[in-house]
């Protein structure tokens, strides 16, 4: 059974879709969603710098457009089931058929706008902590005033919060844990501080006509599988301010029978935590196009197309 997950924030870097354009209809497609929302998708993948795509504003459209470009290379794929980690739940709706592809990347681009304005309220960061153990972690993050925003398993967990408390992290690491890394994201996500976008997001999702999910949809709030349409975009809005347990979806892909997980560009972060937690399964990361040849035939070992 195959997995097909996307990527969250953090993933993106300069120049990443460049080869991606070189593919039949592909600079077309991006042009017309940039019209779409009013954002140079093209120049953003392929000539901006690492600041200017680390902006919320800018890096979660791209994100997703990265995702439905590249799965779209795949040919017409129906993978088992889909996820998305945070952003990347709206990629993955637009894989289930929830959304079509103008819908979800209208509504992440409102997303980001709404979260870099919650973002600039207060002066926040995420670090990923590696090693150590979970509920020891986690203790010792809401004794520094942080939460954790991701339960990645695998050994990571991320710690979101104010720059203040992020710094006392680094002088107080919780025992067990080896190293603390500085995320490449403008805001403490999937917290408190992101509660305005919440309101945003909900006023934009108004506007949007959900159909049910036509394969599997993973919600990375619980690890749940959500038949809804509506419960899917509830759980989109609401995620915003929520922790995601990306633990939790690995848990269910292994109880759905997952053998094999394709994450989509700008892939390698899910594969990694896979390879950690869900031994057995094949993974692949699209990172460029010469991926495509080898996704598709674990497509045709383990998937349905």
């Amino acid at each position: 059974m195959l997995v097909l997950v996307a990527p969250g924030q953090g993933a993106q870097t300069p120049g990443f879709l460049t080869p991606w354009l070189d593919l039949p209809g592909a600079a077309e497609r991006l042009a017309a969603w940039s019209d779409a929302i009013g954002l140079d998708l093209a120049h953003y993948g392929t000539q901006a710098d690492a600041d200017a795509i680390r902006d919320t504003a800018v890096a979660q459209p791209l994100l997703v457009a990265a995702g439905l470009l590249s799965a779209a290379a795949l040919g017409d794929v129906t993978p088992g089931a889909v996820a998305g980690h945070s952003v990347g739940e709206i990629t993955a709706a637009a894989f289930a058929g929830v959304l079509d592809d103008t819908a979800a990347l209208t509504l992440v681009r409102k997303r980001g706008l709404a979260m870099a304005d919650a973002a600039a309220i207060t002066q926040t960061g995420m670090s990923a902590l590696l090693g150590g153990d979970p509920d020891t972690t986690v203790a010792h993050l809401e004794k520094l005033g942080l939460t954790p925003a991701n339960v990645n398993g695998a050994g990571q967990i991320v710690a979101a919060g104010t720059l203040e408390q992020l710094a006392a992290l680094e002088a107080d690491k919780p025992e067990g844990v080896r190293r603390v890394v500085a995320l490449k994201v403008a805001g403490a996500f999937h917290t408190h501080h992101m509660a305005p976008a919440v309101d945003a997001l909900a006023k934009a999702a108004e506007d949007l006509t959900p159909a049910d999910p036509r394969v599997t949809y993973v919600s990375n709030r619980d690890g749940r599988a959500v038949a809804s349409g509506a419960d899917v975009v509830s759980r989109l809005v609401g995620q915003v301010a929520n922790p995601v347990r990306w633990d939790l979806c690995m848990e269910t892909f292994q109880e759905l029978g997952a053998t094999a997980l394709i994450e989509v560009c700008p892939g390698g972060t899910l594969t990694g935590l896979a390879k950690r937690a869900l031994p057995g399964v094949t993974t692949l990361a699209l990172k460029t196009p010469d991926d495509l040849d080898a996704a598709r035939e674990l497509i045709a070992e383990h998937g349905a197309a």
